[in-house]
């Protein structure tokens, strides 16, 4: 790997990728970490406090739609500079708002910023490390890893106060201003430019473009319904204590980040589709089966993260397999942010659904999500052939 990435046209961005992953996944990570801070500090209710993941989500959504077709008709470092910039204003008004309505704002900018830098840096891999891209970019979501994982471990210790929250922003705000300036001395191949406006209807059109929707947006429902309400499920469905309920989600996660390093010269060896059906269909019957026999087969729930952790980023890598180059942004923007959708959805009814059916039972929702998940994953296999198209 390290002579991939030598040369002096690509370490820097490298260096530059790290650094960001590294801050994004630590601020995604500090929503959870601090909100019984928020709630406790801006005396939310519950509903209020759901508000800030909608809020969340809704950042996704916007700014993978308008961002992808951004990313396609302007220059790519600038492009990344400038959403770092809309993030790092983001985590200034986390220091300097005291507002319920400021920290709902910076919820918007960070979290739908991260998002589109984190879909960017998928889509630039390719052009600047030919050579393995599939091996870097599960690297580089290897670090991000880092980053969230860590930040839970290290500031959950100390999530107490908000004076805290605006500490951990400060130190985010300035570590990102070092990966801003690695990305200001970098050099990222140029990819010609269509003069032609991008048709949406075209990305629509193409027959991948559904089961890209359905194959992220029960994904989406499986991978974070485990990441907010794992912990409900574990202690009010299986009846667990606090600390094993929290052991269990930590080897999910912590399976994500292993995994991306572990298994990404093995997704470089098998290839981006390929290593996606393999990895998909035993990680998501692992996950089928520690949901389906509750508190015996929890175990299962939990080390299926360890292969489910490639998809994500496989997943992202593989849509440039069915869409000229020169609109893959703005495709992969349109297909992520309506895939989010069905986050948004299914979070806003799941609470109802845990209050009529209690929680055991409503789980099983995540069980059918990843069974359909794969469904459309091995129908998508079949039925489509890869082949790129143009949108103009």
């Amino acid at each position: 790997m390290i002579n991939k990435i030598s040369s002096k046209r690509t370490y820097r961005v490298f260096i530059a990728f790290s650094i960001c992953m590294i801050v994004l996944g630590a601020s995604d990570s500090l929503r959870g970490i601090f909100s019984i801070v928020f709630q406790e500090y801006y005396e939310l209710s519950t509903t209020q406090l759901s508000i800030i993941v909608t809020m969340s989500y809704l950042g996704n959504l916007v700014f993978l739609f308008c961002g992808g077709n951004f990313l396609d008709r302007f220059n790519k470092k600038y492009f990344f500079v400038s959403t770092l910039s809309i993030w790092m204003i983001g985590a200034l008004l986390f220091i300097k708002g005291n507002s319920y309505t400021s920290l709902l704002i910076g919820m918007f900018l960070c979290t739908g910023a991260s998002t589109l830098l984190n879909t960017t840096i998928n889509i630039l891999v390719p052009a600047i490390f030919a050579g393995a891209p599939g091996l870097i970019v599960n690297v580089l979501f290897f670090i991000q890893g880092i980053g969230t994982s860590g930040s839970q471990k290290i500031v959950g210790r100390f999530a107490v106060d908000i004076s805290y929250w605006k500490m951990v922003n400060i130190v985010l705000l300035g570590v990102s201003l070092i990966g801003m300036l690695f990305m200001f001395y970098s050099t990222i191949p140029k990819v010609e430019q269509k003069k032609e406006t991008i048709s949406y209807v075209h990305i629509i059109k193409n027959p991948a473009f559904i089961f890209y929707i359905l194959i992220f947006g029960f994904y989406f429902i499986a991978e974070h319904g485990i990441l907010n309400w794992f912990m409900l499920y574990g202690i009010n469905g299986l009846e667990l204590e606090y600390d094993r309920a929290s052991f269990f989600l930590s080897i999910f996660f912590g399976g994500i980040t292993l995994g991306r390093l572990m298994f990404a010269p093995l997704v470089q060896m098998l290839g981006v589709q390929r290593s996606v059906i393999v990895f998909g269909l035993i990680g998501g019957l692992l996950y089928i089966i520690g949901i389906a026999g509750g508190i015996k087969t929890v175990v299962l729930l939990s080390g299926s993260g360890l292969i489910l952790s490639i998809l994500y980023p496989t997943l992202v890598l593989m849509i440039q397999s069915y869409y000229d180059k020169e609109c893959i942004a703005s495709a992969t923007g349109v297909i992520i942010s309506i895939a989010t959708l069905f986050d948004i959805i299914f979070n806003l009814g799941f609470g109802k659904i845990v209050d009529t059916l209690g929680m055991r039972q409503s789980f099983y929702i995540l069980q059918i999500s990843m069974l359909l998940f794969l469904s459309s994953l091995i129908f998508f296999h079949k039925k489509v052939k890869v082949e790129k198209v143009k949108v103009y």
